[in-house]
């Protein structure tokens, strides 16, 4: 499916840890290590209950978690982000510890994979110290030593790798970062467990490369990411990492570059699709950038970090960005010109991404609307079946999930569950997964303009239209449906109608 390849990013699996047969090999001795670095090494205990993206209405059950943390500067413990979103206890637990520690979750960046905790006691940190951090990126080769709980025991676990690659990847969509492969076998379990060369931290234990046939592939989000997020988070808000959302190719083949007519000196990333096509946007198709900054960028769209490192140039970005505004040197019909690239920690689309929140949701008779959410499409991707009806039917959760929103469309308004049980659906398909098109002929822009929408109806009758190739209307008497919610509520068990947001629009007064 390259659609959804395109709309869902790399998200690598949670709660790994590097292989204790690999510690073996090496001949890693837990002994060895500084007793001052397994004292900043804490167990994280959370209960979670995630959002149920095709029952709004309700929560996944409870699940615990358990994963690790470190403690770093301001009393403070470090962890990832999975580890602890949407979390309604979590608690922590010193290395050799009996006791449990209750915690609070004080920011998360789930695009980034980073959360910091703070604890109601902070005579912890007495006996606790903070970790020390590593100012620079390790080198390829350099061993690592990773510390965490991973499942299968209670005590602390040290293994070891060696550092075999640093790149600049996509985490969670839209965010990007950069992320150190470490050459060791990985278990599940040891997600936020600090990973140290030498005496200090040089990142956190994240993920591993699911699937395939790969072996021996670990990964830690190294300390400059980290800073980043601490650097963010110091005015108490997680404002995210700026990025540019142009679609970009390389200049690597030659008949491009004759046809861009480009001297051999010129090297950079073509802009095949700028992000906006106003006359003010500063790039325009075919625009060669050849320069972030000062930094020259390769065919490949890669610069150079010291002799053996390259990665891509986006890495600088976050770096070179200044008051929303990015430095670009562009070529243009044969011209230099330097540009001001506006850049964006937000990329809106039609789809969004609930960021720890809970989904609205709005109950009509037997039938559920909800928005669009990347969570929505996460969950959807599992089943082949509906993704293949989906494609078919050329609905807009696989052909329009990227288009920015607009006046005319703010938002996706999808029907999220099959039909409640009801003699007002008796012969009509479970329209589940369509995206809502008009309501008697008005056009949906967002699930607040659609509870609007029915709630001013005056016809008899009220008519539901999809945004698909094939697929039914649905036709309803529209008094019937309004008396029928309620008890479609009650004996289905759902506490309210619609979530906030969407019974404040219902319960609005019409406007004269």
């Amino acid at each position: 499916m390259p659609v959804l390849k395109r709309i869902l990013w790399a998200c690598l699996a949670p709660c790994l840890t590097l292989s204790t047969s690999a510690a073996l090999a090496a001949n890693a001795h837990p002994a060895a290590a500084a007793p001052a670095i397994e004292d900043s090494v804490v167990k994280v205990f959370a209960t979670v209950r995630h959002p149920d993206p095709f029952k709004p209405w309700t929560k996944q059950g409870p699940a615990d978690v358990t994963a690790s943390g470190v403690v770093i500067d301001g009393k403070r413990i470090l962890t990832n982000a999975h580890v602890v979103l949407y979390a309604t206890q979590v608690q922590i637990q010193a290395n050799a510890a009996g006791d449990k520690v209750p915690a609070n979750v004080i920011a998360v960046a789930p695009g980034i994979d980073l959360a910091v905790l703070q604890l109601d006691d902070a005579s912890f940190f007495d006996t606790h110290p903070a970790i020390k951090r590593a100012s620079e990126l390790p080198q390829i080769k350099d061993a690592v030593l990773a510390y965490g709980f991973p499942t299968g025991g209670t005590s602390l676990s040290i293994t070891k790798g060696i550092v075999s690659r640093i790149e600049f990847v996509p985490y969670n969509y839209p965010v990007s970062g950069l992320r150190i492969q470490v050459d060791a076998a990985i278990n599940p379990g040891n997600s936020g467990g600090p990973a140290i060369a030498g005496d200090k931290m040089i990142g956190l234990a994240f993920s591993k490369l699911a699937g395939g046939d790969t072996q021996s592939i670990g990964y830690i989000i190294p300390n400059e990411e980290v800073d980043l997020f601490l650097k963010d988070i110091a005015d108490g808000h997680y404002d995210g990492k700026p990025a540019m959302y142009d679609e970009l190719q390389t200049l690597e083949n030659p008949a491009l570059r004759d046809y861009l007519k480009l001297d051999k000196s010129v090297e950079g990333m073509v802009v095949h699709r700028p992000y906006k096509d106003d006359a003010s946007y500063p790039l325009k198709e075919w625009d060669v950038i050849t320069r972030i900054g000062d930094t020259p960028i390769d065919n490949q769209g890669m610069v150079k970090l010291d002799r053996d490192l390259r990665v891509g140039f986006g890495y600088l970005i976050q770096k070179q960005a200044k008051n929303g505004e990015l430095p670009l040197t562009v070529v243009r019909a044969g011209k230099t010109l330097k540009v001001q690239l506006p850049v964006s920690t937000e990329h809106p689309s039609v789809i969004s991404d609930l960021r720890g929140t809970y989904p609205p949701y709005f109950i009509y008779g037997p039938l559920v609307f909800s928005k669009a959410t990347w969570q929505m499409i996460g969950a959807v991707e599992s089943n082949v079946g509906m993704l293949r009806a989906l494609g078919f039917a050329k609905s807009p959760l696989i052909t329009s999930a990227l288009d920015p929103p607009d006046a005319n469309l703010e938002e996706l308004v999808v029907v999220s569950s099959p039909f409640f049980p009801h003699k007002l659906a008796t012969g009509y398909s479970s329209p589940a997964g369509s995206v809502v098109y008009s309501v008697n002929g008005t056009h949906i822009k967002s699930l607040a303009h659609l509870v609007a929408v029915l709630r001013d109806l005056k016809d008899p009758f009220v008519t539901f239209e999809f945004d698909q190739k094939g697929g039914e209307a649905l036709v309803f008497p529209r008094a019937a449906m309004v008396a029928a919610t309620d008890e479609i509520l009650n004996d289905n068990g759902v506490r309210a109608q619609g979530s906030p947001d969407t019974m404040a629009v219902w319960q609005a007064k019409v406007a004269n």
